[in-house]
């Protein structure tokens, strides 16, 4: 026997995978999460997983998992005290940033927090020029003296980012040696390994990043090894990206910045896989967790990736999947503003205290809470049984709540929703309608712990037809670490206008170099070479435009009809995006990327005989439901009895232990092959 185990710690449940190759049998596991230490969680659940399937730790072939360890760590402000080297003259660039105002009516907006103060914000006499050329040479006692002063200020990380660094690392090359001669240990980080691109502002919050996260990753990873070492677990485990891909803890460790997006990637990749499986290409994901909901755009079955995105105040250019994120999730805190008006969202109750249902002390009503009075969640027990809630307990908070508005206690439950579904419809609209999609075109996938309970109001939000309900859409995350390869990308910057003499040879160069640094990691992997897959992209822009647009480039020497590809194909981007051509402006190369991708065998999934639309067997009891403004009596269903081709009318609520999902009136489930729950209107 050889099982795969994906596990997704998330702030309030940690959701277990166990897929037997074998067999093909999937089996979940839940289990609440212990923020104070996410690793003791991510241990427990993987033992409760075993047992309940009875398998010995030593029969466990794979194991992956997602984590929020470094995103919590950056959001929270708990990262290690950190130094900063950057060249002479740039000491306060990381505190000016680009003198953007996102909020600039806002008279209480606050700026995220320097997370470098300036006493340890050191500058260096060096400077290398815009060609790459040396300028000034590298004062090597100076450096030393800086070293040392950091050394005497405790800190534990350092951070080195020189102008043009990644045009030309010499200097960067020989601060590192000079700090593992002074300051052996040290976690350290430098902007030619971390961020080799260029916008020197952007490449140092990166490398700063990188720095203030590391040791706290560092340890994270070092308790888990040993959790798992000590459960007789002997495979080698892996650690999701923000790019959808799994890399092993070592390289984790060393880039903790790439993991920030860490736990939703995974679920956008299974959402790939499962929508081939069902039919659909273009889906819109839709993942409701206990904090967050997070939403992405798959266009032709697949998520773009980006290069650059702002996490928490700071810009991080890392490779990671296209998701947009919003502070609505089943554990958001109903509450009244200064104004008088209901707001769902940011604060959230988490694991603990967690929504007044649980019991354990919140009195303030949330997400969950207003689906227990509504009925449409189990008023008596969650987690299929695991979980006993508290009915009256959360009446009572969500009556004190209708108080303050003056409203029915039903109305305010029903408005919590809304307010929730109308968070989240504004930022499907951001990846979609703002970048020149159709939602209409669009199925969606509902996914997460309350993902299907929402998703048939935000299709009616949004006038979608179809809607994609897994068959595990409570523990989605954690499916996808089994359907995902090792992935590694690597970027160099090259500006280059592609009409330009030299553009070929650039370009050509700057592949050369970072496909170089792919073949050394498939090496490091231990990827064979019938499982390595090279993908070429640049980034590309008019001249003068401040942001890039990615375009894909054919494998093969560059030459000039690669860059007539690369025309037409930024022009199409363009028009897609932007809704225009600049007929006669130069286009530029700005940055050439390559993705590797090491193929692993993964987890895979056999189509069900069709049983008839018969679902009868599968119903389980009856209760009231509100629905647009009073009860209807609606026919429960255990979502482990449904089979392909049975059909659901509702109004029908489907329950099983990691999710309940809804079906209003006027739409009908039919259960696909794989067991994949499709939502439309009754015809």
């Amino acid at each position: 026997m050889a099982i795969r185990i994906g596990v997704d710690s998330g702030g309030t449940f940690t959701d277990v995978c166990l897929f037997d190759e074998e067999s093909g049998k999937l089996d979940i596991w839940k289990v609440s999460s212990t923020p104070d230490d996410p690793s003791r969680g991510i241990a427990a659940g993987v033992e409760e997983g075993l047992k309940e399937i009875g398998v010995e730790p030593s029969d466990v072939g794979f194991l992956g998992h997602g984590t929020t360890v470094a995103t919590n760590a950056l959001i929270e402000l708990n990262g290690v005290r950190t130094g900063l080297l950057v060249t002479k003259g740039f000491r306060d660039l990381l505190e000016i940033g680009r003198q953007k105002r996102p909020s600039l009516y806002d008279l209480f907006a606050e700026k995220p927090e320097v997370l470098v103060p300036r006493d340890i914000r050191i500058d260096v006499p060096e400077r290398i020029l815009a060609d790459g050329s040396v300028d000034l040479a590298l004062d090597e006692e100076s450096l030393r003296q800086s070293i040392r002063k950091l050394k005497e200020e405790d800190v534990k990380a350092i951070a080195v980012c020189y102008l043009y660094g990644f045009l030309n690392a010499q200097h960067e090359i020989q601060t590192m040696r000079i700090i593992e001669e002074e300051f052996p240990g040290v976690f350290l980080s430098v902007s030619h390994r971390v961020a080799p691109e260029f916008r020197e502002f952007e490449r140092l919050s990166t490398t700063v990043v990188n720095s203030y996260l590391g040791p706290v990753m560092k340890r994270y990873i070092e308790r888990l090894s040993q959790r798992l070492d000590d459960l007789g677990i002997r495979v080698t485990p892996q650690l999701t990206q923000s790019n959808g891909g799994v890399i092993g803890f070592e390289t984790a460790a060393s880039l903790p910045v790439r993991t920030v997006l860490s736990g939703p990637s995974t679920g956008v990749i299974a959402a790939q896989a499962i929508g081939r499986m069902a039919g659909f290409s273009n889906i819109i994901t839709f993942d409701v967790g206990g904090t967050s909901t997070d939403v992405a755009l798959l266009q032709n079955g697949v998520c773009a990736l980006t290069g650059e995105a702002i996490v928490h105040g700071h810009p991080i250019k890392a490779p990671m999947l296209d998701i947009h994120t919003v502070g609505a999730g089943g554990g958001s805190i109903a509450h009244v503003d200064t104004g008088g008006l209901l707001k769902v969202g940011p604060r959230s109750a988490g694991a603990n205290p967690g929504p007044v249902c649980y019991g354990l002390g919140s009195e303030e009503p949330c997400v969950t809470d207003a689906n227990i009075v509504l009925q449409t969640l189990n008023p008596v027990e969650i987690l299929g049984g695991r979980m006993k809630v508290d009915k009256d307990l959360t009446h009572a908070a969500m009556e004190r709540l209708a108080e303050k508005l003056n409203m029915s206690k039903m109305g305010t439950a029903e408005g919590i929703i809304s307010v929730m579904i109308a968070n989240v419809a504004k930022a499907v609209r951001v990846i979609s309608v703002q970048r020149g999609h159709d939602p209409r075109d669009y199925a969606l996938m509902a996914f997460g712990g309350a993902g299907p309970l929402h998703v048939a109001r935000l299709a009616k939000e949004l006038d979608i037809a179809k809607i994609i309900v897994p068959r595990t859409p409570g523990t989605l995350c954690a499916l996808g670490l089994l359907l995902t390869d090792l992935r590694a990308d690597f970027a160099v910057s090259r500006l280059v206008d592609i009409d330009a003499a030299g553009a070929p040879t650039a370009v050509e160069s700057g592949f050369t170099e970072i496909e170089a640094q792919a073949a050394d990691w498939f090496t490091r992997e231990g990827i064979g070479a019938d499982r390595q897959i090279l993908t070429r992209t640049a980034d590309m822009r008019y001249r003068g435009q401040n942001y890039e647009l990615s375009v894909p480039v054919h494998s093969g020497p560059i030459n000039s009809d690669t860059f007539k590809a690369l025309a037409e194909g930024f022009e199409a981007a363009h028009q897609q995006r932007f809704g225009f051509v600049a007929e006669g402006e130069t286009v530029q190369v700005v940055t050439v990327r390559v993705q590797a991708t090491g193929v692993v065998a993964k987890a895979e999934f056999k189509a069900e005989a069709d049983h008839g639309q018969d679902s009868s067997l599968a119903k389980t009891a009856e209760r009231d439901v509100w629905f647009d403004g009073g009860f209807l009596r609606s026919p429960i269903y255990e979502r482990a009895k449904l089979h392909a081709g049975n059909v659901v009318i509702g109004p029908a609520i489907i329950e099983q232990m990691d999710t309940t999902t809804v079906i209003p009136p006027g739409m009908k489930g039919s259960v696909d092959p794989y067991l994949n729950l499709i939502l439309e209107a009754v015809q």
